[in-house]
């Protein structure tokens, strides 16, 4: 009796080291991320629990290159460590941290791995949803490429998995983990996320990665067999910082076998049994190893954990994301490979900025996320921004023109970009038109010749970025709000979020796209109803925009809550054209505009908002009528308006 009670207490001392051996490492994913609302599954669809030495480390991911993300600028960017991008360079061979990576390039990142909450291990990025079909699943699994999960995402962000929408800032916690105890004794002392891609096996891993037997990426992810699936991460344990990734073709499939561990999948109780008895014995020895050189064990944790001399730089570079991005030592600032790349800009420091807005103070706003600041004497517009904005400072800096608003110089602090523009200030054209904001008490006044002289500045702009700019550029996010008004009531078309390059002319310059992005009454019907991008996008705007500045209206404001574009047609088409383009005009203009005029400015945006896209005039030709226009605008006596009215038909 007393024999059989110790056998089971033997067991059950085994079966606790068992757990203690399975709870030390972390569990596979096991493809149960595209399960978004399935509540069955446990804790590792949030994250790899926080069960190591240290609630904080360095730890590495792996991310490959796209079209978007191809370089060590925009990777670090969109990962949330700008400040690595040269460190990023360095550790993968690129030859800077703005050079471009070839497509699907295994790129490796370091962070700066944390406890969330006791939790969690995790690095948290941030990204700004940027189209109306981005979901917690999408950007998870295809922005992020399996580095978070939808579970994590709707765990740890306050917005409604099915009410999403455009500009909303969302948390993603990337996976990462620390070393367990058992791993650091190893001298294993970081862990990678690598993440799984089709063909990959373990035995693959653990060549890439020069780990000495795959056995190492069983234990460090619990893994009971061999099948391992695409979008994925499997956790690499290293002895050191990993180096440029090893290229040379893995050995073939047999030498796979000595490698993995003998564990059944069967679900019989003689495959149980010795699984067991596997896990027993291995645990056995463990404690009997930990007990014999518990000493010698501390030694090394404490020497293991002491900073190597020569790691150091690698460190500060990752070490949190309190470090302000902005500020030296600028050969580490990923500002820096921006800045090499716009060398007009100007890198500040974020302490420069709270100074200039008074630390973006409630009365330096000016609207949204848009603060005034004052440089040396200098008043500019500062624009806090979250996520990848290195498309629209790619298109800033090859643009020269004086009607586009001039970026000056730039901020990277907290994961959030600082753009420093030029002051306009008159604010936008859409205050000017709709909100009445400049008058205490009348309507907001622009006289005839000032609008006209504003539809020619913004059609100067589209003329340069249309036929001007290599490759040429559509703003494709025209509207009043996005055009300012400088101290002189001079336009300046601003924010290029949206823009991209398309080519100009015949069907070959044409594009599609499923993701229909736009404000209500400036978007063309070829754009809403099938995704058509070209050039003609912009145009449609732009006639909107001068309905706006004819009739004060909004764009979609008409009469009977009609678009503008709509309500056109039937001001000029029918009979008492005349009278109905009076009634169509803005109000506070007070008949003080060349009627004549107004009609052919009238006749110009009919022709811009043209359903069929081939009837829409180009941007040379617009110019050279506005031209004509503000020209004889120039010249118009008030005086003589009774004699050019009567020149319309009724």
């Amino acid at each position: 009796m007393s024999s059989r009670l110790c056998c089971c207490f033997v067991f059950f001392l085994l079966l606790l080291s068992s757990i203690h051996v399975l709870r030390a490492q972390q569990s596979y994913l096991n493809n149960h991320q595209f399960a978004c609302y399935n509540g069955s599954f446990n804790y590792t669809t949030k994250g790899y629990v926080c069960n190591g030495l240290q609630s904080s480390c360095q730890s590495y991911l792996t991310f490959r290159s796209t079209a978007i993300y191809d370089s060590a600028a925009t990777i670090s960017y969109l990962l949330g460590v700008q400040r690595s991008a040269p460190l990023i360079a360095s550790i993968n061979n690129f030859s800077s941290d703005v050079a471009r990576i070839p497509p699907d390039t295994l790129v490796i990142i370091p962070v700066n791995c944390s406890c969330n909450g006791g939790k969690y291990y995790q690095y948290n990025a941030s990204y700004t949803l940027k189209d109306t079909t981005e979901t917690y699943l999408s950007v998870a699994n295809l922005t992020y490429q399996g580095l978070s999960t939808c579970q994590a995402l709707m765990d740890q962000n306050p917005y409604e998995s099915h009410n999403l929408q455009v500009g909303y800032d969302i948390l993603v916690p990337l996976r990462c983990a620390c070393p367990t105890p058992n791993q650091t004794a190893d001298g294993f002392n970081y862990l990678l996320t690598y993440m799984v891609t089709l063909g990959n096996t373990l035995n693959y891993i653990a060549h890439l990665f020069n780990v000495d037997t795959v056995q190492r990426l069983f234990y460090g992810n619990n893994l009971t067999s061999d099948l391992i699936y695409p979008f994925t991460p499997i956790l690499v344990p290293l002895k050191s910082e990993p180096t440029l990734i090893a290229v040379s073709p893995p050995p073939p499939p047999a030498a796979q076998s000595p490698q993995t561990p003998t564990v059944s999948v069967d679900n019989s109780n003689s495959s149980n049994k010795w699984v067991f008895v596997g896990v027993g014995i291995g645990a056995a020895l463990l404690i009997l190893v930990a007990l014999s050189g518990l000493s010698f064990w501390c030694l090394r944790r404490r020497r293991y954990h002491e900073p190597k001399p020569d790691s150091s730089t690698a460190q500060k570079i990752v070490s949190g994301s309190t470090t302000d991005y902005s500020a030296p030592p600028e050969s580490n600032s990923w500002s820096i490979g921006v800045r090499n790349a716009i060398e007009s800009l100007t890198v500040y420091k974020f302490a420069e900025l709270e100074a200039a807005t008074g630390y973006f103070m409630e009365a330096s706003r000016i609207k949204g996320s848009v603060y005034k600041g004052c440089f040396k004497g200098d008043d500019a517009a500062v624009k806090v921004m979250k996520g990848d904005v290195t498309s629209e400072i790619n298109i800033l800096k090859k643009i020269n023109h004086s009607s586009v608003i001039r970026l000056s110089g730039f901020c990277v602090h907290d994961s959030n970009t600082y753009l420093v523009y030029e002051f306009a200030e008159n604010g936008s054209l859409s205050d000017w038109i709709h909100l009445n904001k400049y008058q205490d008490s009348t309507p907001a006044l622009l006289s005839w010749t000032q609008r006209v002289q504003i539809a020619h500045d913004i059609a100067d702009a589209l003329n340069y970025l249309h036929h001007h700019v290599n490759p040429p550029y559509i703003h494709k996010n025209l509207k009043t709000s996005n055009i300012l008004l400088d101290a002189s009531l001079r336009a300046k078309v601003a924010n290029f979020g949206l823009a991209r390059t398309v080519s100009n002319g015949d069907e070959g310059g044409m594009q599609l796209t499923r993701h229909v992005i736009g404000t209500q009454g400036y978007m063309a019907p070829e754009y809403i109803e099938n995704g058509v991008i070209t050039s003609k996008l912009d145009i449609y705007a732009f006639g909107v925009v001068i309905l706006e500045l004819l009739s004060g209206k909004g764009a979609a404001a008409g009469d009977g809550d009609d678009l503008l574009s709509l309500v056109i047609n039937r001001v000029l088409e029918g009979e008492n054209v005349k009278n109905k383009l009076q009634g169509f005009m803005d109000p506070s203009l007070k008949n003080e505009y060349p009627l004549d005029l107004a009609f052919s400015m009238a006749q110009l945006a009919k022709k811009c908002v043209a359903r069929d896209l081939n009837a829409r005039p180009d941007m040379p030709e617009i110019l050279m009528m506005l031209s004509k226009i503000l020209s004889s605008s120039l010249d118009w006596d008030p005086s003589e308006e009774l004699g050019r009215s009567n020149s319309l038909r009724t």
